[in-house]
């Protein structure tokens, strides 16, 4: 292909994105792996993004009216850790260029949030990206709502490719962000039409134009190696009132033998070829090496949004200083002392009261406490509001007509959701939560798996979490689904028994600052177990003792949420038969095992039996029951063994044999 009428376009930023082209082979031979064609062939649009349009400033990376660069197309890392070193990010060196993809570098296989600054979050499971940017957006709207644009007036844009806009969750992100008018939300599609097994048209042949439109987005489609009409396409996106998709055609690994061709999507590690392409672009540079004079061009891109923060941080000063300490204090997402002060006086109160309620209503009676203290949570549900009592008063509906609302109404969405709240979380000043089914985690975990690998503090509230759903039956009684969110690294899940634990958990998860939490909470309605007040938070350890031995203790029972007054029931009629028997309450695994040696041989010593009790499978649980040595061989587990079923939930618990009665029979069975 010749090339030469596409750098005559505008030779400077022929050579410019020709840095961005250079680099990625370079980097993507010395690892021997990567994707080279997607950075190759949107080396334009990236170009133009950061020289005209994108709002940055590499000395102060974490600018909180920055605009958001994302990355959905994760697997085409190098455009991003390229723009990143030739802008001036001081961690992105050219020694971590050369070590991409390698042990102890900074330069992931695909960007990860955290390790690198500039980057906004983790893509690389395709979709992903662009479903996070609408919670940037809503992030946006609803900031510059409270604060007012002097404080909050900024753009996301999104890269994203074909198959992002194959994946599921894109549906969801699109129909959500075309309702809700994310007009600051402006996504550049890489139309390359290639996808590793071949051409998209093997697989899709949806009117990707005529999709967005119907989703009431703001389509344009333009020549993806043309910086004047790139550049004229995203001035009118930002004009608009609808989210916009700018459909860019490319030609992926522009210039490469392996152009047009699936083959361009992977590593391109030829060096004939790769010299070849390189001469076409007219780079006559050695590996890693950038002319100084497109370095400083690029530079000069970076300096210009220190200049913009500087106009930011003017227009801020101008802010009445309680609008610039409540903005600080969004950001900074420190908990005011007066959440303390009720949250405590919210306990000591349930605790004398002791209600019968489920843990999601008791849930809802904390969030009264917390969206009336803490005006940076904003809420939400997947079509089930009524069902995860997740809407409290005067928390009032996030909708173009409303940005100040702090609910989202999700739709029947959950990955979506997820997904959004990852954005949320993460653009900063929010502190998302939302719900759904326990059970439909399934629908959300890909997106769940992120909040953990980033450490999002995400807050998960998973109603109607057992076979105590009832009636609904096993499609939506979920049984291994504690177990698999418990396996997950950096997931805080919290199952508590009553009113006063439920409480205790929100605490916990609104101390979270680097980790989701799932808030697992029954439909049934459970007796109040914790009826002494204390001032301190005991889920916070994880396990503690609700109910001690009375003469020799011989039996421990350990439970978790609804199934706590089982474990005290069995105590009564042990203790009637002179065994003497311990409960603890188990509202986190997580927590309990992040404990030192000392508080976990205290809680359950050696020695006596331990039974487990919970209306789910048994796996995760032997950490618990086998003891600090791995010794402990009389255990029992009172659960789930299989899927649930049709029927009352009273008589789920008696034909799964999940009861006090089956409970004392192994208890006895394993003192012999």
């Amino acid at each position: 292909m010749d090339l030469s009428a596409l750098a005559a376009r505008n030779p400077e930023y022929w050579r410019l994105a020709a840095a961005i082209r250079a680099l990625t082979l370079d980097a993507v031979a010395a690892s021997n792996s990567g994707h080279a064609g997607m950075p190759i062939g949107m080396a334009d649009v990236a170009t133009v993004l950061f020289d005209r349009h994108l709002r940055f400033d590499p000395a102060a990376p974490q600018w909180p009216d920055r605009d958001r660069f994302i990355l959905s197309a994760g697997h085409g890392s190098m455009l991003l850790y390229s723009v990143l070193h030739l802008t001036g990010y001081a961690d992105m060196t050219i020694e971590q260029i050369r070590n991409f993809r390698q042990w102890g570098a900074i330069t992931a296989g695909h960007p990860e949030y955290g390790h690198v600054a500039g980057v906004e979050t983790t893509t690389g499971p395709l979709g992903q990206g662009i479903a996070n940017s609408v919670g940037f957006a809503i992030a946006e709207e609803h900031l510059r709502a409270r604060f007012g644009a002097k404080a909050m007036d900024h753009h996301t844009w999104v890269m994203a490719g074909d198959g992002c806009l194959m994946e599921g969750i894109s549906h969801e992100a699109i129909a959500l962000a075309g309702r809700q008018r994310l007009g600051r939300l402006i996504v550049l599609w890489d139309n390359n039409g290639i996808t590793i097994d071949g051409q998209v048209s093997i697989a899709d042949i949806t009117d990707q134009i005529g999709r967005f439109t119907a989703a009431g987005w703001h389509v344009q489609a333009v020549d993806g190696h043309d910086p004047e009409v790139i550049d004229a396409a995203m001035t009118a996106a930002k004009s608009d009132p609808r989210p916009s998709m700018i459909a860019c055609h490319t030609h992926i690994g522009l210039g490469h033998a392996a152009q047009d061709t699936s083959k361009a999507h992977g590593a391109l590690t030829d060096a004939a070829q790769n010299a070849a392409a390189k001469a076409a672009w007219g780079w006559t540079s050695g590996p890693f090496d950038v002319p100084a004079d497109i370095k400083a061009r690029w530079e000069q891109m970076g300096r210009r949004g220190h200049a913009a923060r500087q106009e930011w941080e003017a227009r801020m000063a101008t802010l009445p200083p309680a609008r610039q300490r409540a903005f600080e204090e969004a950001f900074t997402s420190e908990l005011p002392r007066s959440l303390t002060t009720r949250m405590r006086a919210f306990r000591k109160q349930a605790a004398a009261d002791a209600p019968k309620v489920a843990t999601r209503k008791a849930s809802e009676m904390v969030l009264e406490v917390i969206n009336r203290t803490l005006p940076e949570t904003m809420g939400g549900s997947a079509d089930l509001t009524g069902s995860n009592n997740t809407l409290t008063h005067g928390l009032g509906t996030f909708a173009p007509e409303d940005r100040k609302g702090r609910y989202i109404h999700y739709g029947i969405r959950e990955h979506g959701m997820a997904a959004a709240m990852n954005g949320l979380a993460l653009h900063g000043g929010i502190r998302p939560y939302g719900g759904t089914f326990l059970c439909f985690t399934d629908y959300a975990r890909p997106a769940m798996r992120l909040s953990a690998l980033m450490g999002a503090p995400v807050i998960y509230v998973m109603t109607h979490d057992s076979i105590g759903l009832g009636e609904d039956g096993p499609t939506h009684q979920p049984v291994e689904h504690l177990a698999m969110l418990r396996a997950t690294p950096n997931m805080l899940v919290l199952r508590p028994a009553d009113t006063v634990e439920t409480a205790e958990a929100w605490e916990l998860a609104l101390a979270q600052r680097n980790r989701p939490t799932v808030l697992a909470l029954s439909r049934q309605n459970l007796p109040a177990v914790r009826r002494q007040h204390s001032s301190a938070n005991l889920s916070a350890r994880g396990a503690y003792v609700l109910a001690e031995a009375e003469g020799r203790r011989q039996v421990i029972l350990m439970a978790t949420g609804s199934e706590v007054q089982i474990a005290l029931a069995a105590r009564d009629t042990l203790q009637a038969a002179g065994i003497g028997t311990r409960v603890v309450s188990v509202p986190s695994m997580e927590l309990f095992l992040e404990q030192d040696e000392a508080w976990r041989r205290r809680v359950l010593p050696g020695g006596p039996v331990r039974v487990a009790i919970e209306a789910g499978v048994r796996l995760g649980w032997d950490r618990l029951l086998t003891g600090e040595r791995g010794r402990e061989a009389k255990a029992g587990f009172i659960g789930m063994h299989g899927f649930g079923a049709s029927a009352p939930d009273t008589v789920l618990y008696e034909k799964f044999g999940i009861t006090a009665d089956a409970t004392v029979a192994q208890a006895r069975a394993l003192l012999g």
